[in-house]
């Protein structure tokens, strides 16, 4: 009896050590929990800036892939020019004309050469020049002669340009495609179908390559027609101011001829008067001589 009395309290003293246990290792446990939670968080932040400078970084760099574009320069303006000289030898302009554009590096284009009605030599020649030495040109082919007329246009086609670049990177992308779809066709009508799609597009890109082609032609290279004429003795109509100084000029002439014509005849006159005076001398001493003989014919006859 005495034993079963002092065995009880051993065992409900086991018990409650045991339940002490078990609650400090649910506690560490918990403890334990919340610091691995404690550390997964500051992990996950830890993390997550780091990914947030990789996407900005990422972000940066698209953005500058994005603002990276070609830049534009004068060469996405398409200069044209119309020239129209007279000189004193058509050839002799056309000569320096050519040189002054192979300079430049430029060559000659079309040519073509007439006469008019009188003789005068007409030419007109289509020059191309780089778009850097196109004033230069200029400059040089309008002082050739006198210039009767110019005229200068320029056209921005920066955008026409740049279009064009953007369809043909499409285009090619889009045939691309194509080929990749017929080398995994196995039907035969998927494959003529495909062929066909195939031919289409590169077709299309083949016209926008010679678009683009034709841009860098006339963007890489100004125009410059020249107009070369001979000039006439006299092709002007003449106004107030030529027909004063061509009366006076007349005028001019006509007293010259007169004075000419009054010294040539000046000697001539002198020996006529002379001899004019002579004879009238003469003629008066004769009828001075004969007038008192008549007058004694008379007196006597009335004797």
């Amino acid at each position: 009896m005495r034993t079963r009395h002092s065995a009880r309290p051993v065992q409900a003293l086991a018990g409650l050590l045991l339940a002490s246990a078990l609650a400090l290792a649910g506690c560490s446990g918990s403890a334990d929990k919340a610091t691995s939670a404690s550390d997964a968080g500051a992990g996950a932040k830890a993390v997550a800036p780091d990914t947030a400078q990789q996407e900005g970084a990422s972000g940066s760099g698209n953005a500058r892939n994005t603002k990276t574009t070609p830049k534009l320069t004068a060469s996405s303006i398409i200069r044209t020019a119309s020239l129209s000289v007279r000189v004193k030898d058509v050839p002799k302009a056309l000569d320096e004309a050519r040189t002054t554009t192979e300079n430049a590096g430029g060559f000659v284009g079309n040519e073509s050469t007439s006469r008019d009605g009188q003789g005068h030599e007409r030419t007109r020649v289509v020059l191309r020049v780089p778009t850097d030495k196109y004033d230069e040109a200029l400059a040089d082919l309008e002082g050739a002669g006198k210039l009767l007329e110019r005229t200068a246009k320029a056209q921005d086609v920066t955008d026409q340009v740049v279009d064009v670049e953007s369809r043909i990177t499409s285009q090619r992308a889009s045939v691309a495609r194509v080929r990749e779809l017929m080398d995994r066709a196995t039907k035969l009508s998927d494959v003529v179908q495909l062929e066909g799609e195939l031919s289409t597009r590169e077709s299309d890109l083949e016209a926008l390559l010679a678009q683009q082609a034709s841009l860098k032609d006339r963007t890489g290279l100004a125009t410059i027609t020249l107009s070369l004429s001979q000039a006439a003795a006299k092709d002007d109509s003449p106004g107030f101011v030529d027909a004063v100084a061509g009366g006076w000029h007349v005028f001019v002439t006509m007293l010259r001829w007169i004075a000419l014509a009054l010294g040539a005849v000046l000697p001539f006159a002198a020996v006529a008067a002379l001899a004019l005076v002579v004879w009238l001398r003469l003629v008066r001493a004769r009828r001075a001589a004969t007038v008192p003989a008549a007058r004694l014919e008379e007196s006597g006859g009335q004797d």
